[in-house]
C-alpha cells in the first residue's frame, strides 16, 4: 500500500518530536531499535546506558509517539519490556514549521521545563 503524504504536525506534536528527538542518547535508541524492537536490558547493555536513565529516555520518546513498550512474558515466567519503533515521517520545511506554529498550545515557559527534563 503506498504512502500518501503525512498529515501536517501540529506545533505541538512538532515540539514534542523535535524535543523527543533534540538528544543524541534518544537518537541512539532510535537508531538501535530500527535494526530490531528489543527489551530493556539488553538495550541498556546495547547501548551502554544504565537501565534507569534508558527508561527515562524511552518514556520520552513513547510520549512523542516514536516507540512503543509492551510487556511480554519470557519462558522463565519473567516480565519483560520489549520497545519498538513506530513507523513516522515529518517533513520539516519553512512553510511546515510555520503551518504547525498557529495551532500551537504550548506556552514557552511550559516548553522550557519540557526542554529541561
Amino acid at each position: 500500500m503506498p504512502e500518501g503524504p503525512s498529515p501536517a504536525p501540529t506545533g505541538d506534536e512538532l515540539v514534542r518530536v523535535l524535543s523527543a528527538l533534540g538528544n543524541p542518547h534518544r537518537m541512539r535508541i532510535v537508531a538501535a531499535l530500527v535494526e530490531r524492537r528489543n527489551y530493556v536490558s539488553a538495550l541498556a547493555r546495547e547501548i551502554g546506558m544504565s537501565r534507569p536513565l534508558l527508561h527515562m529516555h524511552l518514556q520520552r520518546l513513547e510520549a512523542a509517539g516514536l516507540v512503543v513498550g509492551t510487556l511480554e512474558l519470557a519462558q522463565d515466567g519473567k516480565a519483560m519490556k520489549y520497545f519498538d519503533i513506530m513507523p513516522f515521517r515529518y517533513e520539516l520545511t519553512p512553510a511546515v514549521i510555520a503551518q504547525a506554529a498557529t495551532t500551537l498550545t504550548v506556552r514557552e515557559n511550559e516548553a522550557g521545563k519540557e526542554e529541561a527534563k
